[in-house]
C-alpha cells in the first residue's frame, strides 16, 4: 500500500511506530522496554504513583490505573495497536476477573491487532514425565492454574469474536541470575532438600531474557488464538537442577528426601510444584515464533551470569 494510503505510512517516522502497551510491567515487561526501546511507542499500565518516573525514564508512557478497579481502565479503549499481558490473576478464586475486565475495555473501541497473554504450563497438571505438546488436554490441579484456564479461553474468545490475533504462552520456571530470586542460591544456602530420584519430577525452565523475547515475536507473529509453550531444551528433574545449580555456585549440594517427608518439611506452595512432572515440547516455538533461544539450557543461563 503506497504510503500515503496508510494511516501510519503518511506520518512522519517518529509517529508510524506502533504503539505497544504493557499490563504487568514487572522483570519481563522492562527486559522488553529496554531489549525492545526503539522499535514501538512503549505504554505501561500501573497501579503505583512510584512506578510512573521509573517507566518515564525507560522510554514508556506510564498510564495509571487498576486492574481490579475496572473504571479506572477506560482510557486504555483504542489507545494501542498491540498489548502484552503479563499480570498474574488474583490470589484467590477460580476465575481472572483481571484479564475479563481488560478484554471489556478494550473492545469498546477498535481493538488491537495482537495481544499476548502471559500463562503457565501449570495448567497441563501432573503428566508423570511425559512430553506436552499444546495439543494436549488441560488437567489443571491448583486453584491457581486454574484461573490461568479461565483466563485463556476468555482471551481466546475474546479474539475469535473481534478478529484481533491472540497469542497464549505457556510459561514454566522463569529464571535469570539479575532477576530477584531468580537463581536456586538462596534455597539451597537454606538447604531446602528435593525429592528422592527414584520419586523426583521434571521440571522446565526459561531464561527470562529468552521470555521478553518470546513475548516480543508473538505480537508480530503469533498465529490466530494460538498457543505456545515457551521452555529452553534442558531436560532435567527438579533435583538434578539443583545440583547442577550447587556444582556451579560451589555450595552443597541438597539433601534427598521421600515424598513422605517432604510433605512434613516444607510448605504448600514448593510442594505444588513436587506433585506436577512434565516435559514441554517446543517446537511451535521454535518454528512459528522463530525464536532461538540465546540460553538453551539452564546451564548456559547460569553461567551466563557466573
Amino acid at each position: 500500500m503506497p504510503s500515503n494510503q496508510s494511516p501510519l505510512g503518511a506520518l512522519p517516522s517518529r509517529f508510524r511506530k506502533e504503539r505497544v502497551l504493557v499490563l504487568g510491567c514487572g522483570d519481563i515487561g522492562v527486559r522488553m522496554l529496554k531489549a525492545q526501546r526503539t522499535q514501538a511507542r512503549w505504554m505501561a499500565l500501573t497501579s503505583s504513583a512510584q512506578r510512573v518516573p521509573v517507566l518515564r525514564a525507560m522510554g514508556a508512557t506510564p498510564l495509571q490505573g487498576n486492574l481490579d478497579k475496572p473504571h479506572t481502565l477506560r482510557r486504555l479503549a483504542g489507545i494501542a495497536h498491540r498489548v502484552v499481558y503479563l499480570a498474574p490473576p488474583p490470589s484467590e478464586g477460580w476465575t481472572d476477573p483481571r484479564a475479563l475486565a481488560l478484554a471489556r475495555v478494550l473492545r469498546c473501541r477498535s481493538a488491537p491487532v495482537s495481544v499476548v497473554y502471559a500463562s503457565t504450563s501449570g495448567v497441563y497438571g501432573d503428566r508423570q514425565g511425559d512430553w506436552v505438546s499444546e495439543t494436549c488436554a488441560l488437567a489443571p490441579q491448583t486453584p491457581r492454574a486454574q484461573r490461568r484456564v479461565q483466563a485463556e479461553y476468555a482471551m481466546r474468545f475474546w479474539g475469535r469474536s473481534s478478529g484481533l490475533r491472540v497469542s497464549v504462552l505457556r510459561i514454566p520456571g522463569i529464571y535469570a541470575p539479575d532477576r530477584e530470586g531468580g537463581t536456586p542460591q538462596a534455597r539451597l544456602a537454606k538447604g531446602t532438600p528435593v525429592l528422592l530420584p527414584a520419586e523426583d519430577v521434571y521440571t522446565n525452565h526459561i531464561h527470562a531474557d529468552d521470555l521478553s523475547r518470546a513475548c516480543w515475536r508473538a505480537l508480530w507473529l503469533g498465529r490466530p488464538q494460538r498457543l505456545y509453550n515457551v521452555s529452553d531444551e534442558s531436560e532435567l528433574k527438579m533435583g538434578d537442577y539443583f545440583d547442577l545449580a550447587a556444582d556451579l555456585y560451589g555450595l552443597s549440594r541438597p539433601p534427598r528426601v521421600s515424598r513422605t517427608s517432604a510433605r512434613e518439611l516444607l510448605p504448600v506452595m514448593l510442594l505444588s510444584f513436587m506433585d506436577e512432572s512434565r516435559r514441554l515440547v517446543n517446537t511451535r516455538m521454535a518454528q512459528e515464533l522463530r525464536l532461538q533461544l540465546r540460553y538453551p539450557t539452564v546451564q548456559t543461563g547460569l553461567l551466563s551470569g557466573a
